[in-house]
């Protein structure tokens, strides 16, 4: 088998749009991509395809699923075919072997660590509410000009002061002192001794691509401190700073619909921006942008504009930046603020239509951006403008693709009234010294992996398992409610938005002072009548059996999704997508909320599958009496069938319907 560590890393790297890119012509409708099914004839494109989540669905045939269902679908290939495609298509080494006790350690390990950064993000949310959270952090948030809303919806918190607030609370929970330091919640000291890693701090938890925290950045408000201002979780197995960003779990939507994403520096940025309604803005999470930064943006759009602040580190970090994102592939533009402005104050003091002009009315490509800024320093000294010329044609070489690298070579000799030739040979240099650096750094990478793996032979110990961000295939969001069955309905409020609460009113039938979830209170209204469809039945069983390993909706959807099980991937891509495309808008549009929507309508889906399954009876207990053979017999199952006419005349009522005789 194919090891999960290489599955997952396949998983990765794999781009739903490049993948069927290679079979189909697909075309760009605003955050996703169309084009007529490969799997029917058709004259008007109805195949739909999302970046953001993972997915492709065709409207008019019906089919969907993943890159993985794709690639089965149509061209035949087996689960395993298709991820061995994948993994050459991505240049991704395969070494099939069973799974040890080691790596399925390894992967428990890996879901505890998830599980106490949750608890820690709201042991932090909580700390904010009341004492000196309340009177320090929140005061601060507020001061920042930061809602409520915002400070709720992105989770937002206060590290109390004491040093052990944390573990003390963890302990009493339960937690394992190693998973809290494993997290980088926690530090031991050489006598064994375990402190709060945060404390006396504001907390911003750093969320993966599915949702979930997988580390912090915190904040001290004591000015003079000597410890400094901002302090991060440091590397851990699911958390790698240099391949994550901090907000893209909330914006990479909008950053696809938009087409745009911008690159700002501080958390305050991206939440600020947010708040004003700038929603496809992100942030490196506390360092300098990455290689691996930069693909992950790519996943959503080909088009980044840097907005740093206007002093002097602000636009070398944009300078520093250029270079990796055109080498990604990307277009770039640069858009600096004046004065002592960052995005963050400059959000605060403007408004949304103010800052959105500004940013249309400022951007530069790279060529500008650098001009403007370099020749300041260059004057009328012709080495320093030679030199400036040669540091642009270097960026230039940065392109992968020779076309653009040609236009902007042109571009470039215009703008000097310079020989185009001339630029072409440094651009032609730098680009073979890029490739060539390129080279040496595969070589070297395999070496150490081939050295690594030589080692782990000789010891007889597994490698380590591959860290790594964690792919969407599709985020929650409501649908139409309109479904082909009272079961597929059920199910799918599940695969959708399983992990909701159900916050009914005191006053309500349904009111628990235990909150449910969507899918618990689905699982407890089912248990009496399990659903007659046995594939339902395998997805609903495989969700709570995942949900009870302690996995959040995205994983748990991700799992199913790229199951082995063709079945449960099919029924969880088809329910996972929505039906109609013209009406859900509208529908979304004229809803408060999801939690208010979802209080009312999964009751409501219950009683009509509880009605189904009434009507069901009824027609079993009719074939039933005609087989009756004695009064007795007889008379008993029209008690039952009276019954549960009953029982049915009731939901009927509920449900706004006549009542049936």
């Amino acid at each position: 088998m194919i090891p999960q560590a290489t599955v997952n890393e396949i998983l990765d790297a794999t781009r739903i749009v490049d993948v069927i890119g290679d079979f189909v012509t697909l075309k760009r409708r605003g955050a996703n991509w169309i084009a007529c099914c490969p799997f029917h004839n058709e004259k008007t494109p109805s195949f739909y395809v999302s970046p953001t989540k993972g997915i492709y669905k065709c409207f008019g045939c019906g089919k969907a699923g993943s890159a993985i269902t794709f690639l089965m679908e149509h061209e035949s290939m087996t689960y395993p075919e298709a991820l061995r495609w994948l993994a050459n298509k991505y240049h991704i080494k395969v070494e099939e072997k069973e799974e040890s006790a080691e790596e399925i350690a390894a992967r428990q390990r890996t879901e505890s660590l998830y599980v106490v950064t949750d608890f820690a993000e709201k042991f932090f949310q909580d700390a904010l509410k009341s004492g000196e959270g309340r009177d320090v952090g929140l005061q601060y948030f507020h001061s920042r000009g930061l809602e409520d809303a915002t400070i709720e919806k992105y989770g937002l918190g206060w590290a109390p002061s004491g040093r052990h607030a944390l573990l003390d609370e963890a302990r009493a929970r339960g937690f394992n002192d190693d998973y809290l330091v494993d997290a980088d919640l926690c530090v031991r000291y050489e006598d064994g001794r375990l402190a709060d890693k945060f404390f006396d701090r504001v907390t911003f938890p750093i969320h993966s691509l599915s949702g979930r925290v997988i580390g912090f950045g915190a904040r001290t408000l004591q000015s003079g401190h000597p410890t400094a201002k901002y302090i991060n979780s440091k590397t851990t197995d699911i958390y790698l700073k240099e391949r994550n960003l901090y907000g893209l779990y909330f914006a990479k939507n909008e950053i696809a619909r938009a087409d745009k994403c911008i690159l700002v520096e501080g958390y305050l940025d991206v939440l600020s921006m947010h708040q004003l309604g700038i929603t496809n803005v992100v942030a490196s999470s506390g360092t300098s942008l990455t290689e691996e930064q930069c693909k992950l943006i790519h996943r959503f759009t080909q088009n980044v504009t840097i907005m740093y602040d206007g002093d002097r580190a602000g636009i070398n970090a944009a300078l520093r930046g250029i270079n990796l994102v055109l080498r990604e592939g990307l277009n770039v533009k640069v858009v600096l603020l004046d004065g002592d402005d960052d995005p963050d104050s400059f959000a605060r003091a403007h408004t949304l239509q103010e800052v959105q002009d500004f940013i249309r009315d400022n951007e530069k490509d790279f060529i500008e951006f650098k001009t403007d800024f370099l020749l300041k320093d260059a004057g009328s000294d012709p080495l320093k403008k030679a030199a400036l010329i040669n540091d642009i044609a270097d960026t230039i070489a940065n392109i992968p693709d020779e076309i653009t690298r040609s236009v902007y070579t042109r571009t470039c000799a215009q703008k000097f009234d310079i020989g185009e030739e001339m630029i072409a040979a440094r651009v032609k240099q730098s680009r073979g010294g890029i490739l060539e650096n390129e080279r040496k750094a595969a070589v070297e990478r395999h070496r150490q992996e081939y050295e690594a793996g030589k080692a782990a032979e000789a010891e007889g110990t597994p490698l380590p398992p591959v860290r790594r961000t964690e792919p969407d295939p599709f985020s929650a969001y409501v649908t139409n409610r309109t479904t082909a069955s009272s079961e597929e309905e059920l199910l799918g409020f599940i695969l959708r938005n399983g992990e909701e609460k159900l916050e009914f009113e005191t006053d309500s039938p349904y009111y628990s002072e235990e909150t449910a979830t969507v899918a618990q209170f689905i699982q407890a209204a089912v248990q009496d009548n399990p659903f007659s469809n046995l594939a339902f039945r395998k997805v609903l069983d495989s969700y709570m059996e995942l949900s009870a390993q302690g996995l959040g909706q995205e994983d748990i959807i991700r799992h199913m999704l790229f199951s082995p099980d063709d079945k449960v991937r099919n029924i969880c891509a088809n329910l996972g997508v929505a039906r109609y495309r013209l009406t859900i808008k509208n529908f979304e549009d004229s809803l408060t909320a999801t939690s208010s929507w979802l209080v009312k309508y999964v009751p409501r889906a219950i009683m009509v599958y509880n009605a189904k399954c009434l009507e069901s009876s009824i027609e079993s207990l009719k074939q039933s009496m005609a087989k009756a053979t004695s009064e007795e017999e007889t008379t008993e199952i029209l008690t039952q069938i009276q019954e549960n006419r009953r029982w049915l005349g009731e939901i009927n009522l509920a449900l706004g319907r006549e009542k049936k005789n």
